[in-house]
């Protein structure tokens, strides 16, 4: 008895050593490929460098890919996975416009080339998201990296858990809380659009479908709206013509865009209802009479906290040789 006693007693032991070791590797940390990689963010950073100031439109497309990565399973990658069903992710509504699929897979390329198996797809889109925005002139973040890559991608998930440019404040606090973000990195993350752009559909309802005069949604400035529908989604059913989120300031990355929310001119009818909660307007005007490098501060520690969600790590998920593609 007393030898099976203290059979148990080590095994208990070693178990909660193991354990603990486990979670030690399990986290995050700048540089993890340092040793394994050495020359990997510089490579993403290089070719980010030569190819955004061509394209700078792609930095808000990267920051949005990144964001709807991470809301569904983590960042993990499970973005970027084709499927022959069309049951992947990147088919779901929210992702359909998602563009930069072609970057992510050169950049993969020459990662592959420098270290075989050894940079995840999901740190390239971290680290490519943070180097676009940077390179257009946003602010850094640190990206901890050693995320793994998974292996499903879902349609469904990712209709259920990304945010809508429908959704009212509840229902947008209660997406982000499920993936451990809260109110003030609602109000921060949303800050992205910024350098964002969308098409009519996202904001058609709100210009012909709603209660207002004119079927105009009466929480949306009436000149603004006026304005859309006269210069940019002239009928109910364009889905072509593409819209500034932050207009007259799209190619900066600065306040505007929570100044428009102030003013009923924000484009989604969920920028609109980050005014409607007091605890959002209030840190929405501690943001606007703060100042921009408050701003970048706080968004940079809001994205370094969103890339953490729930990232695979350690043994989890695999290292994908195509971002597209899980190893056979």
């Amino acid at each position: 008895m007393a030898g099976t006693s203290s059979a148990r007693i080590v095994l208990v032991v070693v178990s909660g050593v193991l354990a603990l070791i486990g979670s030690a590797q399990a986290q995050l940390q700048m540089n993890f490929y340092a040793s394994s990689c050495p020359k990997a963010e510089q490579i993403v950073l290089d070719f980010v460098k030569q190819n955004i100031p061509n394209a700078p439109s792609l930095a808000a497309s990267f920051l949005r890919m990144h964001f709807h990565d991470c809301i569904v399973r983590g960042c993990d990658a499970s973005v970027l996975l084709n499927s022959t069903s069309g049951q992947a992710e990147k088919n779901a509504v929210p992702n359909l416009t998602l563009r930069g699929f072609d970057f992510i897979e050169r950049v993969k390329s020459l990662l592959e080339a420098e270290c075989p198996g050894v940079v995840s797809c999901a740190d390239i889109l971290a680290l490519v998201a943070r180097d676009s925005v940077l390179t257009t002139g946003g602010p850094f973040w640190n990206v901890p990296t050693g995320r793994r890559d998974g292996v499903i991608s879902n349609i469904t998930e990712a209709n259920a858990n990304i945010p809508s440019p429908f959704h009212n404040f509840t229902t947008l606090l209660t997406l982000f809380s499920n993936q451990g973000l809260n109110l003030t990195d609602l109000v921060l993350l949303s800050g992205g659009h910024t350098i964002g752009i969308s098409h009519c559909p996202a904001v058609s309802r709100r210009l012909y479908n709603s209660t207002g005069a004119g079927g105009i949604d009466p929480t949306m400035d009436s000149e603004y709206a006026e304005n859309l529908k006269a210069n940019k989604c002239k009928t109910a059913s364009d889905n072509t013509t593409i819209l500034e989120m932050d207009p007259g300031s799209r190619k900066t990355f600065d306040l505007s865009y929570y100044s428009l929310l102030l003013k009923r001119r924000g484009l989604f009818q969920s920028d609109a209802s980050l005014t409607t909660d007091s605890t959002s307007l209030a840190f929405i005007n501690q943001l606007l009479t703060s100042s921009p490098q408050f701003f970048f501060d706080e968004f940079a520690k809001a994205m370094e906290k969103m890339g953490r969600v729930n990232v695979k790590t350690g043994s989890e998920g695999q290292i994908r040789k195509q971002c597209a593609l899980v190893n056979n």
